[in-house]
């Protein structure tokens, strides 16, 4: 695989500075538009993909080129607080900022359970002015599907699991959910590592069900039994109750896997406090991967092997997916996937 482009091959590429590529990169400092549009270009032709600075392609490659700006609202639903999720508040900054470029301002609305029992929108929705809709942590299928029923452009930041067999009117992104766990099992198995389990509720949402089924597919490539004696995966909510039920179901495993695959980082961090319970050591009697690589993944004892997500990309992705869906609305319904990066830390000990 190629390595990837640094601001450092584009500023090399140019004969300027690293600081002036970040400068037009991040649309910060004082720059000379010929200089900024310059650089954007250089970006694009070298294949550089982690825009900070939102332009569309027809932007930097065109600087005449003018979009009338348009007015109206972009509402986000969610279905839980967002200071709950920790890339919530990056990624809603990028998407803002995106959409403010071109004259879209943004309101959010908790959907409550009242809301979802009743398929009813929140009392604070103006749908007037309500140009299109965003989902995140919104994991009921039928009040997605009324949503997507509203005649309005709807972007899922994941989706619920019966999405796949009961497809949304709606567009639809996601991180890559596979590439570091096939990663990770593969050099597992290398180093003998045999006896994988997985940890989490399956079908909370497309995310963890995809981690799951590449977790399988994993096991299967590299020639490794799957058990299902060793995958903590019944419905069980992912609240407060959790750790101590996951401390309840391993303590009635007749034995461990030499390695847990976790849904996420929180539910690695509770699957930690079960087995410390059981005096259980890890690395040293058992390996943990999660995954999202949370502010807390980084800062727990030992450090928890994750897959990085880049939340500013997403926020890009996502506005980019809603103003062309806006702009476009007969376009073909989308999966996107934004790419992930493997972090190997101290729970794996490699």
């Amino acid at each position: 695989m190629a390595n990837k482009v640094t601001l450092q091959d584009i500023a090399d590429a140019l004969g300027v500075s690293r600081n002036t590529v970040s400068k037009a990169m991040n649309n910060t400092g004082v720059l000379a538009e010929s200089t900024r549009q310059k650089v954007l270009e250089k970006a694009l032709e070298m294949g550089y993909k982690q825009f900070s600075y939102a332009n569309s392609i027809a932007d930097i490659k065109n600087p005449s080129f003018k979009r009338n700006k348009a007015t109206g609202e972009i509402a986000l639903f969610t279905g839980s607080f967002l200071n709950n999720s920790h890339f919530a508040s990056t990624m809603l900054d990028k998407f803002q900022h995106e959409i403010s470029l071109l004259g879209y301002s943004l309101t959010m609305h908790r959907v409550d359970t009242n809301n979802i029992e009743n398929l009813s929108l929140p009392l604070s929705y103006r749908p007037d002015n309500t140009k299109a809709i965003v989902c995140i942590e919104m994991f009921n299928q039928p009040y997605c599907e009324m949503i997507c029923n509203l005649g309005l452009p709807v972007l899922m930041i994941d989706a619920p699991v019966a999405s796949y067999w009961m497809p949304l009117n709606a567009d639809i992104l996601l991180m890559d959910n596979f590439s570091s766990i096939y990663s990770v099992v593969n050099t597992m198995s290398k180093k003998g590592i045999t006896k994988i389990g997985f940890v989490g509720q399956v079908t909370h949402c497309r995310s963890f069900y995809e981690r799951f089924m590449a977790f399988r597919e994993a096991m299967y490539i590299n020639n490794l039994k799957f058990e299902d004696k060793y995958c903590l995966s019944e419905v069980h909510p992912h609240d407060a109750d959790y750790k101590e039920y996951l401390y309840k179901a391993l303590e009635k495993m007749e034995d461990l896997p030499e390695m847990f695959i976790c849904a996420n980082d929180f539910v690695a961090i509770d699957l930690l406090y079960g087995l410390r319970k059981l005096g259980v050591e890890c690395p040293k009697d058992i390996k943990l991967f999660g995954f999202d690589d949370s502010p807390e993944s980084k800062i727990m004892t030992p450090s928890l092997s994750t897959s990085h997500i880049h939340s500013q990309i997403i926020g890009y992705s996502a506005a980019n997916m809603v103003i062309s869906r806006i702009d476009q609305p007969d376009l073909n319904y989308r999966i996107t996937y934004t790419e992930t990066d493997l972090l190997y830390r101290e729970s794996t000990n490699i």
